[in-house]
């Protein structure tokens, strides 16, 4: 047994200790005070009442279902909705789509071990565009179809409910699920006006600073209840600082190179691109809000018109002090000295030069915002007969504005050595690292990617006076979606680039506590320029080519439209003690790309980055989803469930748009592929729910999906334009294909109140993907904990949360996989009620401290490591 594989025994065994000993404990308690609890079930709020609530929403459905309540949220350290949901069975978070490394906030969700594009996410059961506000998310090989849920706070949700077992009725596109998001509306408050609000300071303890979060909400409805309006609005700034050390890939060594001709066991040997020591600076600022209008005139119609948006301001500036193993080696020639070799990667070297750099990249215009306008409504024709249906649109944009990228060149030799797990040592001997050198290059430019759908519904429901046969469902649903990535320029030096004065120098260091969270002996000893002064250098006529025609880089756009057309019929069935439905959905999607292809018979010309043409794409395919859930009542207290299914999800974006991203420098890049099919998938679930309990639940359940069409990602080589070298060079291009694989797995979970207001909730989740050829599932981590433990009453609530995820791949990044480690996070919230109106809040997020460890296709290959410090949130919380 390995030491990772130790320690993670180690956390499931105190876990699960934790968990039987509760469980038993509570148990007792439930066993020998029943009317207790049975009374305690009419008045109690707050926690447990919206645990309470949850759980019948999930005992009364006909899928597998997890819901997670407003009030619970409210009473966690929930900063957006993927906080809100991470500790529910089977569901993943990650703080990163995977171009701009970890941060501590969670920006995307995934199900079941599966990719967060395999997952579909609505808002009332309509799609939300949206927007990354990092460059690589934009263009590139990170474009998917996940939603940011950075744009998304906690303050919107009602409740959320996650469908982990598809109805015919459900909006396709989520292979491993859907989640659900669904805001509140006004006349669905108790009181005719509501008013609420929060005012908090959030502090983190690595950027040092204090940053203001504000929210409030008004629900007003007439005394008849027939008509009402609801405003809420939001406006969120938070300092981020992020310690890291990349390893920017892996070459090989070339058999031609003097290295291997001098040392001939090197030859293919694998090298560090670059490790550099990169300081991450941001100030970020959410805004937005939401509005409902609700018309209900009588009980048989309900009009409802919603809006929501949010927009997120991210600018910030990225220092990375570069050492260039790979370079010094193909592209000097030197001859590494004293060289280390373990698992076929040069783990240790010294070499009398360095063909490194220093990378400075201000951004100070990067964003993204998501918006949508629903209307729906909900006409009761009769008693039998119902009709529904919405229609709206939703747009999501990110964006870079205004990028300067300076490179200095750097002296003296380099010296290296890689430590696993733990941040590799580098020093540059006779160099100088505390003041800039001379210009190496300068670059930037723009990038921004627009998604946008329409849509429209219409849903049926007749109940039937049928014993067995309870209702039949059916509808329609018409979509029009693009998505579209844009690089209208990527600059380069202009005539005096080179010649000029680099960007003004005030002195600046990195912080003198940098990377003393990450482990290991990283140097704090380097410069840095200041954004502004990166920005005024950029901004120098002839210092950049700022030319829009001939900097132009089609090779990173491409369009993406998809015209989808459903229908779908399902019937809902019962009797004594059982349930379920059976249905079918058919889709057609008609899907046309763009890319941009080399020459051609009348290309565009103009553009240093070659002629090209703009080339169309179509296909249409058709797919048809049959769906069977099945729920039997054992004992009043006993429920089992299965269900079967085939689901669909569409292949990203950037998976589809055909065209090549290039890094100049790691001379590795990324490319679509237009011909790939939809990931298609049949499912299969069964469980037990045991409510033995008031408030109380042991469940388990199985889930497999055989993935007939997954998209993986492969690896080759092809010849391309090196911008800076100003040559045909070659590339390691990774680009995606179809294959096929399995994924199955086991849910665990247990929620139990406890004595004296304590209560806990655990769940476990096992998830074993693999491709067919015996490759890795994306995003699948074999083993996810939760830990929660509460306690409130009438003055006081607290929670304490834990999370474990064990380690899983992120994808393939220049050229090289990338690993996430397995990581622990603890999280905790308290909530004193001052009185009736005023509640005292405090939240605390990643009280470890933990460092996010990336590695590539062993622990010999590490990729990232990354520290974002621990946040806290003090409070005020109020309601009329």
């Amino acid at each position: 047994m390995n030491e990772s594989t130790a320690r993670e025994y180690k956390r499931t065994a105190i876990a699960a200790a934790v968990a039987v000993m509760a469980m038993a404990a509570g148990q007792s308690w439930a066993q020998t005070a029943p009317v207790q609890t049975e009374a305690q079930t009419v008045v109690v709020t707050g926690v447990r009442a919206a645990l309470e609530q949850s759980l019948r929403q999930k005992r009364n459905a006909d899928a597998v279902v997890e819901v997670v309540t407003a009030e619970d949220i409210g009473k966690m350290p929930d900063k957006n909705v993927a906080d809100a949901i991470q500790r529910l069975p089977g569901v993943n978070t990650q703080s990163s789509a995977g171009g701009e490394g970890g941060f501590g906030e969670n920006d995307r969700v995934s199900l079941r071990g599966t990719s967060p594009s395999l997952q579909q996410t609505l808002f009332n059961g309509h799609a939300i565009s949206t927007g990354d506000w990092f460059v690589l998310n934009q263009i590139g090989g990170n474009v998917g179809r996940s939603s940011s849920f950075s744009l998304l706070p906690s303050e919107l949700v009602g409740s959320i409910v996650v469908q982990k077992s598809p109805t015919a009725d459900l909006v396709e596109g989520g292979v491993s699920g859907a989640i659900n998001v669904i805001t509140r509306r006004p006349l669905d408050f108790k009181q005719q006006l509501t008013v609420e609000g929060s005012v908090q300071a959030n502090y983190n303890d690595l950027s040092g600073k204090t940053e203001p979060h504000l929210s409030g909400l008004v629900s007003w409805k007439n005394v008849e209840n027939t008509a009402g309006i609801l405003v809420q609005a939001f406006s969120e700034k938070a300092s981020v600082r992020r310690d890291g050390q990349e390893i920017l890939g892996y070459t090989p060594i070339s058999a031609t190179s003097a290295a291997a001709l001098a040392n001939p066991s090197l030859a293919g040997v694998v090298v560090p691109t670059f490790i550099g020591a990169a300081l991450f600076e941001q100030t970020k600022k959410r805004e937005g809000g939401a509005f409902d209008l609700e018309v209900r005139p009588n009980r048989d119609l309900t009009l409802d018109f919603n809006g929501f948006y949010s927009k997120l301001e991210a600018p910030h500036q990225n220092t990375n002090w570069l050492a260039a193993p790979a370079n010094s080696i193909n592209s000097l020639g030197l001859i590494p000295i004293d060289p280390v070799v373990r698992n076929n990667t040069l783990v240790g070297a010294a070499f009398t030069r360095n063909a490194g750099e220093v990378d400075n990249i201000y951004r100070p215009d990067a964003g993204g915002e998501s918006w949508y306008l629903d209307l729906n409504g909900k006409w009761r024709v009769n008693e039998r007969f119902t009709l529904s249906g919405k229609a709206g649109k939703t747009h999501g944009v990110g964006w870079d504005r205004d990028d300067v990228y300076y490179q200095n060149n750097v002296d003296g030799g380099m010296v290296y050595g890689l430590n696993g797990l733990s941040p590799a040592s580098v020093s540059y001997p006779g160099g100088n690292t505390v003041s800039p050198g001379s210009t190496a290059w300068a670059g930037g430019g723009e990038s921004q990617s627009v998604d946008q759908e329409k849509y429209a519904q219409l849903d049926g429901e007749l109940r039937l006076d049928n014993d067995t046969f309870t209702a039949v469902r059916f509808g329609a649903r018409w979509t029009d979606h693009t998505r579209t990535a844009e690089q209208p320029l990527e600059t380069r030096p202009g005539p005096v680039g080179f010649t000029n004065p680099g960007p003004a120098w005030n002195g600046q260091l990195y912080p003198g506590d940098f990377g003393s969270d990450l482990g290991g002996n990283v140097s704090a000893n380097y410069f840095k320029y200041d954004g502004a002064a990166l920005g005024a250098w950029g901004a120098i006529p002839g210092n950049r080519l700022l030319d829009y025609v001939l900097r132009h880089n089609w090779m990173n756009e491409f369009e993406v439209a998809e015209k989808t057309a459903a229908v779908y019929g399902m019937v809902d069935f019962g009797g004594d003690g059982w349930s379920g439905n059976i249905g079918l959905r058919a889709v057609e999607t008609r899907q046309t790309t763009v890319v941009n292809l080399p020459g051609g018979p009348a290309p565009i010309t103009g553009s240093a980055f070659g002629d090209y043409t703009p080339t169309t794409f179509k296909r249409t395919y058709r797919d048809y989803l049959p769906s069977a859930n099945l729920k039997y009542n054992l004992t009043p207290d006993l429920t089992i469930r299965t269900a079967l299914a085939k689901t669909i999800a569409r292949p990203d974006y950037s998976a589809l748009g055909g065209s090549v991203s290039l890094n100049d420098d790691a001379l590795s890049g990324s490319g679509g592929n237009v011909n790939l099919d939809p990931v298609r998938s049949t499912n299969f679930d069964i469980g037990a729910e045991w409510y033995y309990a008031p408030k109380a639940l042991l469940s388990a359940g199985l889930f497999y999906m055989d993935l007939r069409s997954i998209v993986a990602q492969g690896t080759t080589t092809g010849t391309y334009y090196n911008n800076k070298r100003d040559t045909q060079t070659t590339y390691l291009i990774t680009s995606p294909y179809n294959t096929s694989g399995k994924n199955r797995g086991v849910e665990l979970s247990w929620q139990q109140p406890l004595f004296s207001n304590f209560g806990m909730l655990v769940n476990y989740t096992f998830a074993d993907g693999e491709l067919d050829d015996g490759g890795e599932l994306l995003n699948s981590s074999k083993n996810t904990w939760n830990v929660t433990g509460y306690f409130e009453n009438e003055l006081f609530s607290a929670r304490l949360a834990y999370n474990y995820r064990s380690r899983y791949k992120a994808g393939v990044d220049r050229g090289a996989s990338q690993h996430v480690d397995g990581m622990p996070s603890l999280a905790a919230s308290v909530n004193v009620k001052l009185n009736e109106r005023l509640t005292l809040t405090f939240d605390a997020l990643n009280l470890t401290n933990e460092t996010i460890k990336m590695y590539a296709e062993n622990h010999d290959r590490p990729r990232a490591f990354y520290s974002n410090g621990r946040t806290f949130y003090l409070g005020l919380r109020g309601k009329l």
